[in-house]
């Protein structure tokens, strides 16, 4: 009786602490963002001196107001982003950039920023469809309702991106990072899989920075960038890769491999049928999917907290 008395007690006290991040959450991302968007990480970074930089520098370099630099610094430091350790002279502290922060370089493009990532996330038509989860949950079990990201913007992600260019632009270069992180690891661990391999077409290659990576790791491939066609319109001009526009619904260009990345888990399981069947049209070579598995329930946390974003947003997924 005593025991469970005591376990009653704990749960309580915990939910009371617990609470606050319902209430609070938001502060986390808001703070993270609120460092890219100053570019601090890159202030840390480049200044001219080896030393903790200090308020008074930062704010500087930033253009900042200290009193209100402070406030969101200490809340960083307190996340872990950037760490505050006392300076030489030993009067004052100063700020670090950490592993995490590091993370946070919006002008850095070596594999590891995921900044042009969180910018996208955290923009408001990412950010609206999440109040309202609750007219889904609400709509009729045998009725259609469209995903909170349609029934706020009035249409899917992909057309959003077409009339909202500056949506757009955020979305390709999201996807980009997430390239940039990826698809090294891949090539490196799968190098004999492209031997053979003269053509690779990437299906929903957005601005081609995917294929931009797999022929230079592999420079006997001819590469394929295939989107839609206002996606196109705006993708890099990459040596040893054409750019490609169409509907992979319609037709997928025939190669010796089809490379489709964060494409099938957008989709319900009829679309990614035709995705597949179109991909099938070239009778000979190979399809690299590359997608989240879910399996042990412990290990996969994020892929399945990245499932619940995308049922979110997306389309039927």
């Amino acid at each position: 009786m005593e025991e469970s008395k005591r376990n009653l007690l704990n749960e309580e006290a915990k939910a009371s602490l617990d609470i606050w991040r319902y209430a609070l959450g938001i502060a986390d991302i808001a703070a993270a963002k609120c460092a890219i968007d100053l570019k601090i990480p890159e202030a840390i970074e480049t200044h001219p001196s080896s030393q903790p930089v200090t308020l008074a520098e930062l704010s500087s370099t930033i253009s900042a107001s200290p009193s209100h630099l402070r406030r969101i610094m200490r809340f960083l430091v307190h996340l872990g982003v950037f760490k505050e350790v006392p300076t030489e002279d030993g009067l004052t502290t100063g700020y670090t950039n950490t592993p995490l922060s590091r993370r946070m370089l919006i002008t850095k493009r070596d594999g590891k920023s995921m900044a042009p990532l969180i910018l996208f996330e955290t923009n408001h038509e990412m950010l609206a469809p999440w109040l309202s989860l609750s007219s889904v949950v609400s709509s009729p079990v045998n009725g259609s309702h469209p995903p909170p990201f349609d029934a706020v913007h009035g249409k899917d992600v992909w057309a959003l991106t077409k009339d909202n260019p500056c949506f757009g632009e955020m979305i390709n270069e999201a996807m980009a990072c997430d390239a940039r992180r990826v698809v090294p690891r891949l090539a490196g661990a799968c190098h004999d899989l492209f031997d053979g391999v003269a053509t690779v077409v990437d299906v929903g290659g957005g601005t081609g920075e995917a294929m931009g990576i797999l022929v230079k790791e592999f420079p006997w491939i001819k590469g394929f960038n295939f989107d839609l066609p206002h996606v196109i319109e705006v993708a890099q001009v990459l040596d040893g890769v054409e750019n490609v526009g169409g509907d992979m619904f319609d037709s997928i260009p025939k190669c010796d491999a089809v490379f489709i990345k964060w494409v099938l888990h957008d989709w319900g399981d009829e679309d990614c049928i035709k995705i597949l069947k179109n991909c099938k049209e070239s009778n000979i070579g190979k399809v690299f999917i590359v997608e989240s598995i879910i399996r042990d329930k412990k290990k996969t946390m994020m892929v399945e907290e990245r499932d619940k974003k995308l049922r979110v947003c997306q389309i039927d997924a």
